[in-house]
């Protein structure tokens, strides 16, 4: 995926699509699902991988409403793979058993990720650490894709603290976790109180670094944590899609209808378009999977630069200290030290073969 999108920016990163709007909870901040729709016919929504993968997309996720509720959904992540697309769920847990994760397996399933608001369910929330965890021991002991667990800050609103242990409890299984922040009907920021910033900082300090955990550094959350907005160049509706259960193309969950193109109709033309585009809600959105493919984009286009501002926080009092093994890479290929000559041969012979590799120029 990574290479894929350092050699070319004009196919689409990550698509999100959505099998089935219904969901079996109503949690109160969601705008994402109802009650009553039926699943998009297994055929149609292979049309919609097929053309997913004719536009050269290297991610495609179910979401929803709650995907796990699609019958067939196990074959539609096997046409994902069929088209060697990694595949990944997002779901809350709730239909989860020893039998459907080993169905998943099957499958051929890459990742899912697992949303958990809260440790005891209340009037905001259903998707509750107390709820879960069961799901989470079996997840443990029988998945074989990668789990990780969403830690929303925001969403309990008498003890925002539960969010920090709710990732405790994802560290103490060996997941990966993923800390997001609460939004409002249209995926811009609601304020953080102090209390909530600083449990946020802690889940971000806390997480053990994978290989590419780039989000160890989100420059995107420390400003919207701080109350401030960011200055990006979102790509929704190119780099990244989002297809509701109707088939159509906008820009992410929370702005539905923009540009509202079916999916069968989309082009190469429209993904240059929307490459191109201003999003005015950009400044203050939270939608993380967005700002992440967009920090693809920004290293291919600056490289130096990119790194350079994506660790700069580093610097802070508070910041963590341990990089991803993948990061260290980059930076020592892309911002080396002052070296003596051997060194600084050997660090320009393997950045030429990097940026080669990656389609870069210097």
């Amino acid at each position: 995926m990574f290479t894929q999108a350092m050699l070319s920016p004009r196919h689409p990163v990550l698509a999100h699509i959505v099998p089935v709007r219904r969901c079996n909870l109503a949690c109160v901040y969601c705008n994402e699902y109802d009650n009553h729709s039926d699943p998009v016919p297994t055929s149609e929504m292979i049309r919609r991988i097929d053309r997913l993968a004719a536009l050269g997309t290297t991610i495609i996720t179910f979401s929803g409403g709650e995907p796990l509720l699609h019958p067939e959904l196990e074959a539609l992540i096997r046409t994902i793979r069929n088209h060697g697309i990694i595949a990944t769920l997002i779901t809350n847990g709730y239909l989860l058993n020893a039998t459907r994760i080993k169905s998943l397996n099957e499958a051929g399933l890459d990742q899912l990720q697992l949303s958990i608001d809260n440790v005891t369910p209340d009037d905001v929330s259903q998707k509750s650490l107390k709820t879960v965890d069961r799901k989470l021991e079996l997840l443990a002991q029988w998945a074989k894709f990668d789990v990780d667990v969403n830690c929303v800050v925001g969403a309990s609103l008498c003890n925002p603290g539960e969010a920090l242990t709710v990732a405790r409890r994802a560290w103490s299984l060996g997941f990966n976790t993923i800390v997001g922040i609460i939004h409002d009907g249209s995926g811009q920021l609601l304020p953080l109180t102090d209390d909530q910033r600083k449990v946020l900082e802690a889940i971000m300090e806390g997480r053990e670094p994978t290989f590419l955990s780039f989000t160890r550094y989100n420059p995107f959350q420390v400003n919207l944590a701080r109350g401030m907005p960011n200055d990006w160049r979102c790509r929704g509706g190119s780099r990244y899609l989002y297809i509701c259960e109707n088939g159509l193309v906008h820009w992410c969950s929370q702005q539905r209808g923009k540009p509202g193109i079916p999916l069968l109709d989309y082009t190469r033309e429209h993904l240059d378009r929307e490459f191109k585009s201003i999003k005015p809600c950009a400044r203050y959105c939270t939608i993380g999977c967005v700002h992440r493919v967009a920090l693809l984009d920004s290293f291919r286009e600056a490289p130096r630069e990119t790194l350079a501002r994506l660790f700069a926080s580093r610097r802070e009092p508070n910041a963590p200290t341990e990089m991803p093994l993948a990061v260290k890479l980059l930076t020592w290929l892309f911002l080396p030290p002052k070296q003596d000559g051997r060194r600084k041969m050997l660090t320009q012979l393997l950045t030429r073969g990097a940026l080669r590799l990656f389609g870069l120029r210097r």
